[in-house]
C-alpha cells in the first residue's frame, strides 16, 4: 500500500474497540461491540460499512464522532489523534435514517442551522442555502415549511443542512432505510450525485448491497463488530 500524501490523508480508525456497558454505572467493560478495527477513508472518498443490523456499524460510526468512548484504539484525522477533542469541535458532520429536521422552522431555516451556529453572515447564509436546495433539486423551497414536505423531501433537506457547514467528513447512518425501494435508489443515485459534487468525505452506515455499490467508492463489510473480507 502506498503511503498517503497530506492532500489526501483524512481519516484513520486504528484498532478501534467499543464495548458494550457492563452496569448501571456506565462501566465499559461489557463484551466489545466493536473489536480491532482499522481502516482509512481518504479526503474526498466516500466509504460504505456494510453488514447486518447489530454487527457494530452504528457503534462504530459514533465512535467516530466522539459520541461513543473508544476501549482501545484510536481515531484520527490527517494524523491528529482525536482523542480530546470534543465531538462539536471535530468538524465532522451526521445524518440519520430519520431526518429530524426543526419543525417550527422553514426549509431554508433548517438547512442555515449549522451556518446560523457559526455565525456565517446573512448573505453568506443565503447564498449557501440557495446552492444546496438547487444541488439536491429542491429549488425555490426555501420558504414551505418542512411539516408540508414527503419523506424524500425531507431528507433532501436533511441532506442539504448536513453538507452546509462544509464538514470535514460526513457520516450518514442509513439515510435512506426508511423509505420505500423505488425512492431509495432514485434518491441514492442523487446522494451519490450530490457528495461527488461537493467532493464530500462519507462514511455510509448501510445493511443494503445496491445502495452501498451505487453511492460508495469503496464498500468494507462488518460482521460481529469486525471487518472481514467479502
Amino acid at each position: 500500500m502506498t503511503e498517503r500524501t497530506a492532500t489526501e490523508a483524512g481519516l484513520d480508525v486504528r484498532e478501534v474497540t467499543v464495548r458494550h456497558m457492563a452496569s448501571s454505572r456506565g462501566e465499559s467493560g461489557g463484551p466489545a461491540a466493536v473489536s480491532g478495527v482499522t481502516f482509512s477513508v481518504d479526503r474526498g472518498e466516500v466509504v460504505a460499512l456494510l453488514g447486518p443490523s447489530g454487527c457494530g456499524k452504528s457503534t462504530l460510526l459514533r465512535a467516530i464522532a466522539g459520541l461513543q468512548p473508544l476501549s482501545g484504539g484510536s481515531v484520527q484525522w490527517s494524523g491528529d489523534d482525536l482523542a480530546r477533542v470534543p465531538p462539536h469541535q471535530r468538524g465532522f458532520g451526521l445524518m440519520f435514517q430519520d431526518a429530524q429536521l426543526f419543525a417550527h422552522l422553514s426549509v431554508a431555516k433548517n438547512v442555515a442551522y449549522g451556518l446560523s451556529a457559526q455565525r456565517v453572515p446573512r448573505a453568506d447564509r443565503a447564498a449557501r442555502v440557495a446552492e444546496l436546495l438547487e444541488l439536491v433539486g429542491l429549488p425555490s423551497s426555501g420558504e414551505r415549511p418542512v411539516t408540508e414536505l414527503s419523506g424524500g423531501e425531507q431528507q433532501r433537506v436533511a441532506l442539504a443542512r448536513s453538507l452546509a457547514p462544509r464538514p470535514r467528513l460526513l457520516m450518514l447512518d442509513e439515510p435512506l432505510s426508511a423509505l420505500d425501494r423505488g425512492l431509495r435508489d432514485r434518491l441514492g443515485g442523487d446522494l451519490a450525485r450530490v457528495l461527488r459534487a461537493t467532493s464530500t468525505t462519507a462514511i455510509l452506515v448501510t445493511h443494503d448491497e445496491s445502495e452501498a455499490a451505487a453511492i460508495a467508492d469503496r464498500t468494507l463489510r462488518m460482521r460481529a463488530g469486525k471487518l472481514f473480507d467479502s
